[in-house]
């Protein structure tokens, strides 16, 4: 199936240029499919001078998740939950600001005791803010992240096609 999505990646990683920034961007791109486009937005370097974004870096960050098909939000398990970066983030979307959109939560955990605990509370918020979330999230041990492509490709491989039919019903439903 060729499927062509616009992507848009955002990662709360306090530590910029993460892995697990690596890891969305990677299934940001096998997502959007060939010649698709695709944008990111590490929250380390959005927010990298304090609480409040740089002028106009919030409200671009938001006009590219609200024209993207697919969003794909990162994070690393940091105490048990996503990070406070993210919820900074998430916080300051207005209601309703994901209606209309795919969302696909990454997270990457120490240990496997800890693989889905972010993830059980990032998809309730993702929800509240609208978004669609039809397919299970990627989560990853820090472990695993060397063979990372194999991942990507088992996730793509057993979800990729839903995640495609809800996009295109997201965008017919918003036309």
């Amino acid at each position: 199936m060729t499927h062509s999505f616009a992507v848009t990646t955002v990662v709360g990683n306090p530590k910029r240029l993460s892995r697990t920034l690596t890891t969305a961007e990677a299934l940001a791109a096998a997502v959007a499919g060939p010649g698709a486009g695709t944008a990111s937005f590490d929250l380390a370097e959005l927010y990298r001078d304090g609480i409040e974004p740089p002028h106009g870096g919030f409200e671009h960050a938001l006009d590219r998740i609200r024209a993207a098909q697919v969003l794909v939000v990162g994070t690393p398990v940091y105490k048990a939950a996503y990070t406070g970066l993210l919820k900074l983030f998430l916080d300051q979307l207005p209601p309703a600001a994901l209606e209309g959109t795919v969302a696909v939560p990454v997270t990457i955990a120490a240990s496997a005791e800890h693989r889905h605990l972010a993830d059980l509370q990032l998809r309730p918020v993702l929800a509240e803010l609208g978004a669609s979330l039809p397919v299970p999230s990627l989560a990853l041990r820090e472990d695993e992240l060397p063979e990372l492509d194999a991942h990507l490709a088992k996730w793509t491989g057993a979800h990729l096609p839903a995640l495609a039919a809800a996009a295109r019903a997201a965008e017919g439903a918003a036309a």
